[in-house]
């Protein structure tokens, strides 16, 4: 079974959503028959690079809000981030846009070490307080999952993978994704936000249960089995 997840790294309930589906995938019994494919998306494209305030101040000026509602806000998330032992961070986040993330997560995923980067990009922007957008910490995290230095430095100046990075958007507006993170089973059952682990559980039961139909029995007579034949 194929799990697509689309996400962005700018995306706090994604890597919640990263835990919960995680607990539920280790506990499904068919597990390592699953190939999960990580899939980019972008909450705000038209970010700069960096932005030059915090993440309270960026989120109330494009939202609209007072700040004193956006810090209610992380509050909230941070306590939910908690509860899948994740220790966010909001004062220390540095806002920066996510597309040379992406270009990483690409090129990680040519070489099967998806997961490791993706995993390295969430933590080092809402827990550590790093620079997605910088490029010593993308090499570093690139490096660290087993990628060579001079590709992911060759990747962040040639934008090769950039139209990978949109072409995973453009199949997200095809496919009616408008929020992530999105987990899409077997391009057939969608789920959408960081649910409990347990919507999870049941998600991959009856997604693994409909790839795989068993016949219904119209009629019973006498046959032969591996335990000898009707007399």
């Amino acid at each position: 079974m194929k799990i697509d997840i689309w996400s962005d790294i700018a995306c706090p309930w994604c890597y919640i959503g990263k835990r919960r589906f995680e607990r539920a995938l280790a506990a499904f019994e068919h597990r390592d028959e699953v190939e999960v494919v990580w899939h980019s998306y972008q909450l705000d494209p038209t970010l700069p690079e960096h932005y030059d305030g915090t993440e309270a101040a960026y989120l109330a000026t494009r939202k609209g809000l007072p700040e004193e509602q956006v810090h209610q806000m992380f509050a909230h998330v941070a306590q939910q981030a908690a509860g899948e032992g994740l220790d966010y961070d909001f004062d220390a986040l540095v806002v920066a846009n996510s597309m040379r993330g992406h270009q990483l997560l690409h090129l990680a995923r040519e070489s099967g070490v998806a997961d490791q980067v993706k995993e390295a990009l969430l933590r080092t922007h809402f827990v550590e307080g790093g620079d997605i957008g910088d490029e010593e910490v993308l090499v570093r995290i690139g490096v660290a999952a087993g990628l060579a230095e001079q590709d992911v430095r060759d990747e962040l100046a040639s934008g090769s993978r950039i139209p990978a990075v949109r072409a995973d958007v453009a199949e997200a507006a095809a496919l009616g994704i408008q929020a992530v993170p999105t987990f899409v089973l077997d391009m057939t059952y969608a789920v959408s936000g960081a649910q409990p682990s347990e919507v999870f559980a049941t998600a991959l039961e009856q997604a693994w249960a409909a790839s795989r139909p068993r016949l219904q029995q119209l009629a019973d007579g006498d046959a032969c089995g591996p335990d000898g034949c009707a007399i």
